[in-house]
C-alpha cells in the first residue's frame, strides 16, 4: 500500500460538512494531515462543480462516494460520479430493505445487480459497504455471501468495512480474500473491545484488528483505495484522522 491510496472517509467529520464554507475549511484541514484522497459522504448540500473545485483547489481527489439512491435513481447517481469524475461507489446501508428470508435478501441482490449493471454500463463501479447485520444466517447462510454469490462481479464489487466484519463475527483478513478481484474499495476501521465486554470504535492501531494481515489480504484482491473512516470519534475527528494517517504512513505503507 502507498500513501497515496490512503484516503479519508469524509463522513468521519460529518458535523464539520454543514454548509459550503465548513466543506471548504474541513477539506483544507483533511488535506493539512496528508490526505491526498477522500470518499464523499456525509456532507450538506453543495453543487457538484463546487465541490469539484474546492477538492482540485486542495489537490484532492474524490476516489468514491457513498450514495442512497442507487437502488430507485442509479441514472442519477452515474450523473453525480459523471459531474465528480469519481469511478466508484458504494451502497452505503441496507436501510428499510427486508431481509428477513432467503428470498428477500436474493430480491435485494437482484435490485443492486440492476443498478450496478447500469454503472457498469456507464463506466461506473458499484461496491457494496456492509455492516454486521450481514453476519446473519438465513436458512444456514451468511447473508453477505448470498449478496456476493447472486451478483454479477462486474456489477457489484466490495467495500469491505473491517470494523463491521469483526463485530458481525466474521474475520476481516478472511473476507478481504474472499473477493479476490472483486475488492476495489477497504473501509479501514478499527474495532476495540472494553472490559465490560462493549465495543467501539478506535483509530488504526489503537484497536485489536490485525492491520498487517488486513492490508496484504486487501492488496492481493486488487485494492486500490484503503479508506479510514471511524463512526465516533473520542474528542476531535479531525485528530483522530491525523491519528489513523500517521499510524497508516509509518506502519502499513512500503
Amino acid at each position: 500500500m502507498k500513501i497515496g491510496q490512503v484516503a479519508a472517509q469524509l463522513y468521519t467529520v460529518r458535523d464539520h460538512l454543514k454548509t459550503t464554507a465548513a466543506i471548504a475549511r474541513s477539506l483544507a484541514e483533511v488535506r493539512k494531515i496528508g490526505y491526498e484522497a477522500v470518499q464523499v459522504s456525509g456532507m450538506g448540500p453543495i453543487d457538484e462543480a463546487e465541490l469539484c473545485r474546492i477538492l482540485k483547489g486542495e489537490g484532492l481527489v474524490c476516489c468514491a462516494t457513498h450514495e442512497w439512491r442507487i437502488l430507485d435513481a442509479p441514472e442519477a447517481v452515474l450523473e453525480r460520479l459523471n459531474k465528480l469524475s469519481c469511478k466508484y461507489t458504494a451502497f452505503p446501508h441496507p436501510g428499510d430493505a427486508r431481509l428477513d428470508t432467503l428470498a428477500d435478501v436474493k430480491a435485494f441482490a437482484a435490485r443492486l445487480n440492476r443498478s450496478g449493471k447500469v454503472l457498469y454500463d456507464g463506466g461506473k463501479v458499484l461496491t457494496y459497504h456492509n455492516h454486521g447485520l450481514e453476519f446473519r444466517h438465513i436458512d444456514g447462510r451468511v447473508m453477505l455471501d448470498v449478496i456476493y454469490a447472486e451478483t454479477d462481479p462486474r456489477y457489484l464489487q466490495g467495500e469491505i468495512d473491517t470494523f463491521w466484519v469483526q463485530y458481525g463475527g466474521g474475520d476481516p483478513v478472511e473476507w478481504c480474500g474472499r473477493l479476490r478481484k472483486r475488492l476495489p474499495l477497504l473501509h479501514m476501521k478499527d474495532y476495540v473491545a472494553g472490559p465490560d465486554g462493549s465495543h467501539a470504535f478506535a483509530e488504526i492501531g489503537r484497536g485489536n484488528l490485525n492491520w498487517a494481515g488486513i492490508v496484504k489480504a486487501a492488496e492481493d484482491s486488487g485494492c486500490l483505495w484503503f479508506i479510514v473512516e471511524q463512526d465516533t470519534c473520542p474528542a476531535d475527528p479531525f485528530e483522530s484522522l491525523k491519528i489513523s494517517f500517521e499510524y497508516i504512513r509509518g506502519t502499513l505503507c512500503t
